[in-house]
């Protein structure tokens, strides 16, 4: 990380240590980087939180209940996209895979899946829907080159240290012409200017990278893996937005949140600039 990159916000982490960080722009990729960055052991600790809600299967309040309402749309919608890229063998990788709802989607459509979790509790409920068939972190180092037809990582690769590593990991693991389809949230929305430090979608120190449209763009040609389709993800506006409204004034104002997500949506009709992406990139030289 060079420290001579300027500093775009200080904002804190508002659902586990309230520590303060930085974020960094690294203007060769169009990039923020969170700065410090957590290493190991230490990582992990700021997850350990009950309200980190990829991780269990709870309804507990209205923010739990919307996730798990959309999540239940997000799916069917997930799986259309991965059958579209009309792959015969229907060999998929979901990195990050939570509880494993995807993955349990995509098996019961005959797909033939593996899922990477480090999160033990949420890695044991997946493996309960999905015949054992998700593994430790450690594992994504040892699957075998060219196995995998379709790789997904949704809201996870702000998450992943070594971020040039996994790039080149992925295309590894890709069949020739293979597809990766990654979900992040976008710096550039009019939700993320709209809140600035109280942004929801930063979660730091848990995000480590912040990514533009360009960015991705950069990032994966460098692999030489061409971004073919940027997707909206219309919904991410809402819940990142009651979220947001949470670490700003207390409470989720759910009348002002919606206001606001709606606002993000119409303004990126015209700018193109989502809440969040999902970038589908083609392995095109193997």
């Amino acid at each position: 990380m060079p420290k001579q990159n300027p500093t775009y916000l200080t904002l804190k982490d508002h659902s586990v240590s309230k520590e303060e960080f930085q974020l960094l722009h690294n203007s060769e990729l169009d990039m923020l980087e969170t700065f410090p960055q957590p290493k190991g052991e230490k990582l992990s600790e700021y997850y350990k939180s009950e309200d980190y809600i990829s991780h269990t299967d709870t309804k507990r309040n209205l923010l739990e209940l919307v996730y798990h309402k959309v999540r239940e749309i997000s799916l069917k919608r997930k799986l259309k996209l991965i059958n579209s890229f009309q792959s015969e063998s229907k060999s998929l990788l979901d990195i990050g895979c939570g509880t494993g709802d995807f993955l349990e989607t995509a098996l019961k459509d005959n797909w033939k899946i593996t899922g990477i979790e480090p999160n033990e509790s949420a890695r044991q409920i997946a493996n309960s829907k999905t015949n054992n068939a998700v593994f430790e972190t450690e594992e994504l180092v040892k699957l075998k080159p060219n196995s995998f037809d379709v790789i997904t990582l949704w809201h996870v690769l702000e998450h992943l240290p070594d971020l040039e590593m996994h790039v080149a990991l992925f295309k590894t693991l890709l069949k020739p012409n293979g597809t990766l389809v990654i979900a992040v949230p976008n710096y550039k929305s009019y939700d993320a200017e709209f809140y600035k430090n109280f942004w929801a979608a930063y979660d730091v120190p848990r995000h480590l990278w912040h990514f533009s449209k360009r960015s991705i763009s950069e990032l994966f040609k460098k692999e030489q893996m061409q971004l073919v389709k940027t997707l909206p993800m219309t919904f991410d506006a809402y819940y990142v937005c009651l979220l947001s409204e949470k670490y700003k004034s207390g409470f989720m104002n759910p009348i002002k949140a919606f206001w606001v997500g709606w606002q993000s949506n119409r303004k990126a009709k015209r700018s193109g600039e989502y809440s969040s992406h999902i970038y589908v990139l083609r392995n095109t030289n193997s």
